[in-house]
C-alpha cells in the first residue's frame, strides 16, 4: 500500500516545489524544505506517482506518470503563491528542468541538485554500459521484477547518516527511504525521461543554480556540464566538496539550503543580479 510523505509547509507569496528521485521518497528532500520555509518560502515536497509503495507500485508508473505529479503539484502550489521555484535531486532534477522547459511561464528558477541522465558515478559497476539493453527488455517483459540493488555509500558520505539509512531502505516502510534498488523496467523509463529533458535544456530559460558533488558516486560531473551548457537561462553552479550524490541529506544539506534560497530570493527581487558564469568556469576547473 502507498502511504503518503509528501509535506507541504505554509509560508510566505513564493514557493518553491521539492521533487525527490527515482524510487526516492519526500523524506529526502524535508530538511532542505524546513531550511527554506525558515527563509520565508512556501514549500511543497511532491510525492512521485507509484512511489512510497512496493516494487509493483512503481512499476504500474512511469516517466510521465512521474512528471503528471509534477504538473498538477505545480499548478496548486501556483494556486496559492505569487511566483513558483522548482528543485530536485537526481532524477528529480530532470523533472524540474522539464517543467521549466514545458511551463516557462509558470517556473521562475531552478534548483538542480545531483542531476543524472547517466548513472556513470564512480561506484557504478561496469554493467551500466549494457544500459541500452534496459528499453529492450522492458518492451519484451524481460527482468520485470530485477532490480539494481543500491550498495554502499548509498550516496552519503556521513557514515552515521549512511547506516540509519541503509537500516531503513531494508524496512518494509519504503515510504521512510525508498526502495532498496532501482528496478530494471524503472531504469528504462528513466532512460527515455533523460533523453527527452536533454532534448528540452534549450527550453529552459529560468535561472538554474546546479549544485553537484565533485566526487558523485552516482553520476559524474559531466551530467552538471550538460546541464550548464544546454539551458539558454543563466547559471550558477555549486560545487559541493564534502558530499557524495543524495546532497539535500548528506554533509552539505545546509550550505545547499542557504545558498538555494539565496538563489531563488534574488530572483525574486527585482533589481537583484543572478551570476551567469562564473559558476561554469568552476566546474570545467573541476572536471580538468
Amino acid at each position: 500500500m502507498i502511504r503518503s510523505s509528501e509535506f507541504f509547509f505554509e509560508g510566505g507569496r513564493d514557493g518553491v516545489l521539492l521533487i525527490h528521485g527515482l524510487t526516492g521518497t519526500p523524506a529526502e528532500m524535508r530538511r532542505v524544505g524546513t531550511g527554506l520555509h525558515r527563509a520565508g518560502f512556501t514549500v511543497h515536497g511532491v510525492q512521485l506517482a507509484g512511489h512510497c509503495g512496493d516494487l509493483d507500485d512503481l512499476l504500474a508508473t512511469g516517466w510521465r506518470d512521474w512528471y503528471a505529479s509534477v504538473e498538477q503539484a505545480a499548478d496548486a502550489l501556483a494556486r496559492r503563491v505569487d511566483r513558483v521555484f522548482v528543485a530536485g535531486l537526481s532524477m528529480g532534477a530532470l523533472l524540474a528542468l522539464e517543467l521549466a522547459s514545458q511551463r516557462p511561464e509558470r517556473v521562475a528558477g531552478v534548483g538542480v541538485y545531483g542531476a543524472t541522465f547517466v548513472y556513470d558515478g564512480w561506484n557504478i559497476p561496469w554493467t551500466r554500459h549494457l544500459s541500452f539493453l534496459l528499453p529492450l527488455f522492458k518492451a519484451t517483459g524481460i527482468g520485470r521484477d530485477r532490480m539494481f540493488m543500491e550498495e554502499p555509500p548509498y550516496g552519503l558520505r556521513d557514515e552515521r547518516l549512511r547506516a540509519q539509512i541503509s537500516a531503513a531502505m531494508q524496512g518494509a516502510d519504503s515510504s521512510v527511504a525508498g526502495l532498496p534498488g532501482n528496478p530494471w523496467h524503472s531504469l528504462a523509463e528513466l532512460r527515455a525521461l533523460a533523453a527527452r529533458v536533454r532534448r528540452h535544456l534549450p527550453q529552459v530559460t529560468a535561472p538554474c543554480l546546479v549544485a553537484h558533488a565533485t566526487e558523485d558516486d552516482v553520476a559524474s560531473l559531466r551530467n552538471a556540464q550538460w546541464v550548464l551548457d544546454g539551458v539558454s537561462g543563466p547559471t550558477e553552479f555549486l560545487s559541493m566538496h564534502d558530499s557524495y550524490h543524495m546532497l539535500t541529506l548528506d554533509r552539505q544539506r545546509r550550505l545547499l539550503t542557504d545558498r538555494t534560497a539565496a538563489f531563488f530570493q534574488g530572483i525574486a527581487q527585482p533589481h537583484a543580479a543572478v551570476p551567469v558564469a562564473a559558476g561554469v568556469q568552476r566546474l570545467h576547473e573541476a572536471l580538468a
